[in-house]
């Protein structure tokens, strides 16, 4: 990679931290800048094919020091139905995801694949009639009763397959992996209050609700060993509910994560849809700052942070913006990363633009499913 990429020279004052590297548990990164996980469902049968590697690659060429794949299912037949969804098992969907993996390598980036669990949500257009969706008490997002709740063989089968495909990807050569905890899908969902109602050992009040993420995390790191990275990606609000809140305070965030992290966290990705705002009514600090005070992690921020507007729908236009208060937040040592989404859709060389002061040369990010093809 050019001096452009690894340096921050060149960089302006108030983005200069964005270039600066960034190490922990063995993952060396040239720049603050992480491509957020968007899912693209262009993998038939799940198979992650060499458009697929092209699009990352392209990523990587452009400076983005580390790139979060799509969500990809783990091997339980319950993850989801979505048939152009990647996957994180059998030969053919792991031979796809190596060759997605050098060549990102060979293009001098990094890459954690995100391991996913949908749990109860909407199907999938085209999606699999045979996937029977599954939750901790069969609950919807509403609260309404859509299944049975689900066996404790179950959850141990689902634990294991989160294991499994951690160590497929360790093998397949990942720097790391990324658990997707956010925004309503299955470890979300025994995390919350509104679709957790059990009663045993999986459920309960905030902090044994955090019982079966920990698990997960327990054994994923149990399976890829000491010096592998795990990233755990989480939020507040879920895919059909903007307003819903896991926590009300940073006491009950604390409570939240710190069984989370000393299950062995690497990194927390703090899902936000707008990452200026406050995650508490009581203090400015967004949600990654809170995050890092807390557990005294790594965090990367995310939410809108180069865009004019955010999405509520899949059209409309958004223009890319300064970024310095998100280089601010890293200066002061509130957060660590910054996760960049459409932005690096609609422009792959975004971070060497960025880095070298060209922002009249960014380009704008149309919402449509072509621009998350190239």
């Amino acid at each position: 990679m050019s001096d452009l990429i690894h340096s921050a020279a060149g960089a302006t004052p108030a983005t200069a931290s964005l270039f600066s590297p960034f190490a922990t548990n063995g993952l060396q990164l040239p720049n603050r800048i992480v491509m957020a996980p968007m899912g693209r469902y262009s993998s038939p049968g799940g198979v992650p094919g060499p458009d697929v590697a092209k699009y990352y690659r392209r990523r990587a060429e452009g400076g983005t020091g580390l790139i979060v794949t799509e969500g990809t299912y783990i091997g339980h037949p319950t993850a989801g139905d979505a048939i152009n969804c990647p996957k994180c098992h059998g030969e053919r969907s792991l031979a796809g995801w190596k060759h997605v993996v050098d060549e990102v390598h060979q293009a001098g980036g990094r890459i954690f694949v995100q391991l996913w669990h949908i749990g109860i949500t909407k199907r999938h257009e085209p999606g699999d009639l045979s996937v029977k969706f599954v939750g901790p008490s069969g609950l919807d997002g509403k609260g309404q009763q859509v299944s049975e709740p689900m066996t404790e063989r179950q959850i141990e089968e689902i634990i294991a397959s989160f294991a499994e495909a951690a160590l497929a990807a360790k093998q397949v050569g990942f720097d790391g992996i990324e658990l997707h905890a956010a925004h309503g899908y299955l470890i979300d969902q025994f995390m919350w209050h509104r679709t957790n109602r059990r009663t045993d050992g999986w459920g309960g009040d905030l902090g044994a609700r955090t019982r079966f993420a920990a698990e997960v995390v327990r054994a994923c790191r149990k399976a890829v060993g000491p010096n592998f990275c795990i990233s755990f990606r989480f939020s507040q609000w879920k895919v059909d509910d903007y307003q819903a809140q896991l926590v009300t305070s940073p006491a009950e965030l604390e409570t939240l994560l710190t069984p989370i992290a000393q299950a062995g966290v690497d990194i927390f990705h703090c899902s936000t849809r707008r990452f200026w705002e406050p995650a508490f009514a009581e203090n400015a600090s967004n949600l990654a700052v809170w995050t890092k005070k807390v557990t005294g992690l790594p965090t990367i921020a995310v939410g809108s942070i180069t865009l004019d507007q955010e999405f509520t729908d899949r059209t409309g236009v958004a223009r890319p913006v300064p970024i310095a208060e998100a280089a601010k937040m890293i200066d002061r040592g509130e957060i660590d990363l910054i996760a960049v989404g459409r932005s690096l859709i609609a422009d792959a060389n975004w971070p060497k633009k960025t880095q070298a002061g060209a922002t009249d040369e960014l380009l704008s990010f149309v919402n449509s499913m072509r621009d998350t093809l190239v």
